[in-house]
């Protein structure tokens, strides 16, 4: 039987696929209130701007976004779980809930992602639809300390992250999600664990649980907030075997220019790169265009330096449909062997020689 892995490097070959955009900003325009936010769970807490518990309480809400990338044109769709885990949700009172969540929206994805795969496989077309379980950053940090006068400190430690992140994948698979999107990285340490608690959760299965990485650079040299560059960051994770590995959110397409070149050169394995619309404006607001965008990212696909392409904040289903038709019939990047020589990363990359 042929495993998910496999499926996705097979229509990875083929052509770059697509993946969705934001879920954020599509979410602020339909101008909900906080009644559907709350709905009739009976949290103590405000839960306006609580997106992921809309799986619970406005489940078509999300149904309507995700089938809106599909019809647009993608091949892989995130779970709207960016903060469903149990650091993010105490803001809400709703840490009881992260379970539900996660399965709920894991749910929604499968089944649109289901039936958008069946309904090429009526007209005879062999095109796959992946779900990938969303676990953002979480809002704390392990490799650095919230308090300037004590180095040392850290609110949590990898141990318990381990286990927040563990509970979140484990409940995104439950729902019905291929792999597990580690996302918006700032913190390698953070990533770490979330590596580790998909192995853990692989164990327990006793099957693969593909993990996909994605990086966010915090400033212009090409550093997350934890310090390390692009190149150090692939090799401080490559030992996890990610199916993929890429950047998002950042500065926008036009910025990520030299940091996917980079990348694309030495990762032997996917690459998946989802930009920003751009910069946001004084207001927080994106205002690139698709067809902006499309432009900017189809450069790298010309170049064979992408596998996957999609959109992070501020883009929309018009961004990513614009996306697929820029690429449309372009190759795809072709995977580098391994390098085999032993290479190490504090911030900065070390390769010893073979």
């Amino acid at each position: 039987m042929t495993t998910v892995r496999e499926r996705l490097n097979a229509a990875a070959a083929k052509r770059v696929l697509i993946s969705d955009g934001a879920f954020g900003t599509q979410i602020q325009n339909r101008k909900l209130v906080e009644e559907d936010y709350a709905g009739d769970l009976g949290l103590k807490a405000d839960q306006k701007g609580n997106n992921d518990i809309l799986a619970l309480t406005r489940p078509d809400v999300i149904a309507d976004i995700t089938r809106a990338y599909f019809e647009a044109g993608s091949d892989i769709i995130a779970t709207n779980t960016f903060s469903a885990n149990v650091i993010s949700q105490a803001d809400y009172a709703a840490e009881a809930l992260v379970r539900d969540i996660n399965v709920e929206s894991a749910k929604i994805a499968r089944e649109l992602a289901d039936i958008f795969e069946a309904e090429d496989a009526k007209a005879g077309i062999d095109r796959p639809r992946f779900v990938a379980g969303a676990i953002g950053p979480t809002n704390k940090t392990l490799s650095l300390s919230p308090d300037v006068e004590d180095p040392g400190f850290r609110e949590i430690d990898f141990d318990y992250l381990t286990e927040v992140y563990h509970e979140q994948a484990a409940a995104l698979v439950e729902g019905g999600a291929d792999f597990i999107l580690i996302e918006t990285i700032f913190d390698t340490l953070n990533a770490k664990a979330g590596v580790m608690a998909v192995k853990q959760l692989e164990r327990e299965l006793g099957r693969d649980v593909p993990i996909m990485l994605s990086m966010t650079l915090t400033d212009l040299s090409g550093r997350n907030l934890s310090g390390h560059t692009v190149e150090a960051f692939w090799y401080a994770v490559r030992h996890a075997n990610p199916i993929t590995i890429g950047l998002n959110c950042s500065f926008g397409a036009e910025q990520l220019r030299p940091h996917i070149q980079l990348l694309s050169k030495i990762a032997d394995t996917l690459l998946l790169a989802y930009p920003n619309a751009g910069l946001p404006n004084e207001l927080g607001e994106y205002d690139e265009a698709p067809a902006t965008t499309a432009a900017l990212v189809r450069e790298w696909a010309e170049n064979g330096q992408v596998n996957i392409l999609g959109g992070c904040c501020g883009s929309s289903p018009d961004h990513i449909a614009a996306i697929a038709k820029a690429v449309e019939g372009l190759s795809p990047r072709q995977v580098p062997s391994r390098d085999t020589a032993m290479q190490l990363a504090g911030l900065e990359p070390f390769t010893i020689a073979a």
